[in-house]
């Protein structure tokens, strides 16, 4: 299987507060969107690994997305205190 990740630059290149404010939310929009599509593949596959019989898979797959939405409150909350 083969996956390619296209990550946003997080190099900010100017040193304008403001701008660097508007660079880290629309990097927080763009993580978030990231995880909540690992979250949903993880889910995915526990539903395959569910038929396969996997069970202690299974669970790992489950709380690996329940571990990746988690970091998603942590980026929203972020993304609330950027205003």
């Amino acid at each position: 299987m083969n996956h390619h990740h296209h990550h946003e630059d997080t190099h900010i290149k100017d040193h304008d507060s403001s701008s660097e404010k508007e660079k880290l939310g629309k990097l927080f929009q763009y993580w978030i969107k990231h995880n909540e599509d690992h979250a949903k593949t993880y889910l995915e596959w526990s539903k395959k690994a569910d038929i396969e019989g996997l069970k202690d898979v299974v669970s790992c797959l489950e709380k690996a997305s329940e571990l990746t939405m988690s970091i998603n409150k942590l980026f929203k909350e972020a993304m609330e205190k950027l205003l």
